[in-house]
């Protein structure tokens, strides 16, 4: 072959292998678009549902509004707690809220709502100025830290900035109201989780600014204009403060107690009782919550929002009070206090406990007291020192010593002769005068104190030997103390109200004072607890539970008490170890005590009772005055004085002598009025009755 056809071969076989590679190329493209349209397919028609659903997927996320609490009604269903709607201006955080944000509409919202700068002072700590300062200056901020910092986690940065917030910006803040006021409401934005509303004002809010933020809604994206319920009280101050406080929205629940409510579902925005029965019942009493369902896009945006739930207002109490008796003691309180003041200057308040003594319905607990910086100005509310402070109680104890020595094995009629004992290495005790042979009826009747010593003595197995020695040890103090016990004096009560004193045991530093526990002149007790061991005698040896709330009910639309969720049952604690001869022994002593005894001038109605005057030291709010000598004035008792229906104990503290009989003056009207509301209620029930029929 010759050279040009060797060549002319190359070629060809050249061009077949292009040819050849060039149809491999554009099978291998074709079957990548194959592959292409076969992915797309699948992608569209299998797959496609499932990718539409990724990009329109929505979250829903949930927030409570409020509901009204449980309300309270008293022994005659007369609403002594109810709710008031009142409007509240809220803020709500959602996923795509930014600081920056907060920052811009906390300034628009400061044009329509002030605060007080007295408020605003109590309310934010220097913590709370620096998070302000900081999220409002992010670019001051940021030179706060140093480079090498710059890489730390987020919250180990704040805090060093937070440690590094000039304190002349601080100071700056603290003189500039405009300031404190978008500090403060900075801090309510920022207080709760997402889309959970926050309370930026609901106290002292104008109806001018309620009206100026509602028209200016669309300006202020997150805030809201929503109503809100606050508490009612009918009867004024009435028992105000024994039906106790609930936090304000801006409190929420206590920072002390986070844990125990987040652990039962509150919100940290939550409004809870924080004492007395608000606080005690706050299970029954907090409301379930409306619920609202928003509904966010996936970038955050809300696309819905739904009321999923109304909510329900909290369950309803029945209380145990009379509130025409509570109104009327207080009157009689009052109006004797402020006479008997002023002869006595120390002497500041008074107190009364009725109760059941038989179911333990505390009926009326009054406390009053005279303002320290003016006595002759308006009392103050004390109802609380009822069962929250403790006093000596002098004589009308005795019913309890000389129950004691029955237990102790002392027989009924037992005689002592009343004269002064004098001991060895202890002061001399007598009563007010040597009231000769005393048996334990007339001991009662005229309060001989000497006729308590013995008992004492016999209880502790001391044999009284003029000027010989009180050989008395720790356990007999404790053996008397048990016996009083059983009456409830020095121990709780049981009352369903938090903060209970179980009164105060004094220290026993001489031998002496053992005699002194007999008379009531040592250990110190609460006006609940005198009303306490006085029922027992009453309803014939039984220690009662005192109960405030008798039973709790479903709330229901009409204005009237629903169907009852909790009944509550007179609880009887205990029984006292005396036969019912021996009661009745002391309850005969009590009615001589009323009929012919220390009581017989000032007591006009069949009560059976025993007065009570103890020489102590003033301990009050006066300081200066500490340890000046003083005298409780007090009486106890029950009426009528068979088959009791109420008995009541009368705590008058710190008179400067022992001659004002105030105590009985307030004894004898409180159970006037308990008779005259008594034949009111008959009355009033029959003629419901007649218009019945």
């Amino acid at each position: 072959m010759t050279e040009q056809g060797a060549n002319a071969s190359e070629q060809r076989k050249l061009r077949k292998s292009r040819y050849v590679r060039i149809n491999v190329f554009f099978f291998v493209v074709f079957l990548l678009f194959v592959a292409l349209i076969v992915r797309l397919g699948v992608v569209q028609i299998v797959q496609g549902e499932e990718f539409s659903k990724e990009v329109s997927r929505t979250e829903s996320d949930y927030a409570t509004l409020p509901a009204p609490r449980g309300k309270m009604y008293d022994r005659y269903n007369r609403v002594v707690v109810d709710n008031e709607s009142v409007p509240a201006i809220t803020y709500t955080v959602d996923k795509t809220t930014k600081t920056a944000d907060k920052i811009d509409t906390a300034k628009k919202l400061s044009e329509f709502i002030s605060y007080k700068t007295e408020f605003l002072k109590e309310e934010l700590k220097d913590r709370d100025l620096k998070d302000y300062w900081l999220a409002s200056n992010p670019d001051e901020a940021k030179v706060l830290l140093k480079e090498k910092e710059l890489t730390l986690k987020p919250s180990e940065t704040y805090k060093l900035q937070v440690e590094r917030v000039p304190e002349d910006e601080i100071a700056a803040m603290k003189k500039d109201p405009q300031e404190l006021e978008l500090a403060y409401i900075f801090k309510r934005f920022s207080s709760g989780y997402q889309y959970e509303p926050q309370v930026v004002k609901s106290t002292d809010l104008s109806e001018n600014e309620v009206s100026a933020v509602a028209e200016h809604l669309e300006m202020l994206p997150g805030v809201d204009v929503i109503t809100d319920w606050g508490r009612k009280y009918p009867y004024d101050t009435t028992l105000k403060t024994i039906f106790g406080g609930i936090t304000t929205p801006e409190q929420g629940i206590p920072q002390d107690r986070e844990d125990y409510f987040s652990a039962r579902g509150y919100a940290r925005n939550e409004r809870v009782g924080k004492s007395y029965l608000e606080q005690q019942y706050e299970d029954y009493l907090n409301p379930r919550k409306a619920k609202v369902e928003y509904i966010s896009d996936k970038s955050g945006n809300i696309v819905s929002e739904k009321v999923i739930d109304e909510g329900q207002r909290g369950y309803d109490l029945k209380l145990s009070f009379d509130m025409e008796l509570q109104m009327k003691v207080e009157e009689i309180v009052e109006d004797e206090l402020r006479k008997a003041s002023g002869s006595h200057f120390l002497m500041d308040r008074a107190f009364v406990v009725m109760m059941d003594p038989y179911q333990g319905d505390v009926l009326a607990m009054v406390g009053k007291m005279l303002d320290p910086e003016n006595r002759r100005g308006e009392m103050l509310d004390f109802d609380y020192g009822a069962f929250a402070t403790q006093y000596e109680a002098g004589s009308v104890v005795k019913g309890a010593t000389v129950l004691a020595g029955y237990q102790d094995g002392m027989p009924i009629g037992q005689s002592y002769y009343d004269t002064t004992l004098y001991f060895k290495g202890t002061p001399s005790k007598s009563s007010y005068k040597n009231l000769g042979t005393m048996n334990d009826l007339s001991a009662l009747k005229l309060s001989s104190n000497v006729y308590m010593f013995h008992v004492a003595m016999r209880i502790a197995d001391v044999t009284y030997v003029k000027n010989g020695p009180l050989d008395i040890s720790n356990a007999d103090y404790q053996k008397l103390r048990n016996y009083f016990a059983q009456f409830g004096l020095g121990v709780p009560t049981g009352i369903d109200l938090p903060s209970e004193s179980a009164g105060m045991i004094g220290e026993q530093d001489t031998a002496g004072k053992i005699l002194d526990i007999a008379i009531g002149q040592f250990d110190t007790y609460t006006p609940l607890q005198l009303a306490q061991y006085t029922s027992v005698i009453a309803n014939g040896g039984s220690r009662v539970q005192p109960r405030i709330v008798t039973s709790i009910h479903q709330p229901v639309e009409e204005a009237e008490l629903g169907p009852i969720v909790v009944d509550k049952e007179p609880n009887v604690l205990n029984k006292i170890n005396n036969t019912q001869e021996e009661i009745e022994r002391v309850q005969q002593g009590f009615r001589q005590v009323v009929t012919s005894g220390t009581a017989s001038r000032y007591i006009n109605y069949d009560v059976a009772g025993k007065t009570g005057t103890s020489q102590t030291h003033y301990y009050g709010p006066k300081r200066e005055y500490w340890g000046r000598d003083t005298n409780n004035l007090n009486f106890v008792g029950y009426y009528p004085s068979e088959n009791p229906e109420v008995a009541f104990s009368v705590v008058v503290p710190w008179a400067s002598n022992d001659g004002d009989a105030v105590n009985k003056h307030i004894a004898n009207r409180i159970v006037k009025a308990y008779i005259d509301l008594q034949k009111k209620y008959v009355t009033t029930t029959e003629i419901d009755m007649k218009e019945e029929e």
